[in-house]
C-alpha cells in the first residue's frame, strides 16, 4: 500500500514513519526536509495550504496518514504575542488545520484515495481537555457560555465538514421587544432600532420563512417606535 505521510518533518512524524515503512511504500510530504533518517524515502516538498501541492502529493496513493497541523491556536488573544515573537502569522492555525485539511480531503476524494488516518492522540487530548472545561463550567480557551457546553463521553463520534457561509446571518445585534438595539450591558442605544435577520428573534435556529414574518411584525414595531422619537432638531432646540 502506498501511504502519504503529511507533516513529515514534524515532531510526531518519525514515530509514525518507522511504524509504517516496513510494511508499506511510504511517501513523505512536508515544507521542510524530513529527518536524515528518512533520506531514502520519496519526499514531496509542499504545503497543504496550497491545493496544487495537495493534488500533486495524493496522486497514486492508497492511504494518507495526516499529521500536518499547527499544534496551538496562534490567534488566541493570550497567545498572539507569543506567535508574533516567533514570526508565526496570526491565521496560521486556521490556514493549516482548517483550510489545509479541507484542501487535502478534496484532493484525496478527487484522486480516489480510499483511506485517510488522522492523529488520534490529538483528538483524544482535545476531548479530554474539553470535558474538563465542561466539568468546571469554564472554557478558558474560547470563553464559551456554560449553558452551551456539553461533555463528550459516549462514542462513537462523527465528524462533518463545516463551511463558512450560509443563507443569512440569523442574529448579530441584540434588540428588546421595542426593537431597540442593546449595547453590551443590555442597555438600549438611543435612537437605534432594528428588525429582520440582523437581530433575529430566532437567533441560532433557522425557521423557513421566519425572516419574512419577523420583518413584517417587528419592522412595524421598530418603525412605530422610531417614528415616535422626538426629531433631533426639536430635541436639541426645544424652543
Amino acid at each position: 500500500m502506498r501511504v502519504l505521510v503529511t507533516g513529515a518533518s514534524g515532531t510526531l512524524a518519525p514515530f509514525v514513519i518507522r511504524a509504517l515503512w516496513e510494511r508499506h511504500e511510504v511517501v513523505l510530504l512536508s515544507r521542510r526536509p524530513p529527518h536524515a533518517e528518512f533520506a531514502a524515502l520519496p519526499w514531496i516538498q509542499g504545503d497543504i495550504t496550497v491545493f496544487d501541492d495537495c493534488w500533486r502529493a495524493v496522486q497514486g496513493m492508497d492511504a494518507i496518514q495526516h499529521l500536518a497541523a499547527q499544534p496551538w491556536p496562534v490567534d488566541h488573544p493570550r497567545l498572539r504575542e507569543q506567535a508574533a515573537a516567533q514570526g508565526v502569522p496570526f491565521d496560521t492555525t486556521f490556514q493549516s488545520n482548517m483550510l489545509g485539511t479541507y484542501y487535502l480531503m478534496q484532493a484525496a476524494v478527487a484522486a480516489g484515495v480510499e483511506r485517510v488516518v488522522m492523529d488520534a492522540a490529538t483528538l483524544t487530548q482535545q476531548v479530554e481537555t474539553w470535558n474538563r472545561y465542561c466539568a468546571a463550567q469554564h472554557d478558558p480557551d474560547f470563553d464559551a457560555e456554560p449553558d452551551t457546553m456539553g461533555a463528550l463521553h459516549t462514542p462513537p463520534y462523527y465528524a462533518i465538514p463545516l463551511y463558512p457561509g450560509g443563507p443569512n446571518t440569523k442574529g448579530g445585534l441584540c434588540a428588546n421587544a421595542r426593537r431597540e438595539v442593546l449595547d453590551w450591558d443590555d442597555t438600549p442605544i438611543p435612537r437605534l432600532y432594528a428588525a429582520g435577520e440582523i437581530c433575529s428573534v430566532f437567533q441560532f435556529v433557522y425557521q423557513g420563512g421566519g425572516n419574512l414574518a419577523e420583518c413584517i411584525v417587528f419592522g412595524r414595531i421598530a418603525g412605530q417606535n422610531a417614528a415616535a422619537e422626538v426629531p433631533l432638531e426639536t430635541a436639541s432646540n426645544p424652543h
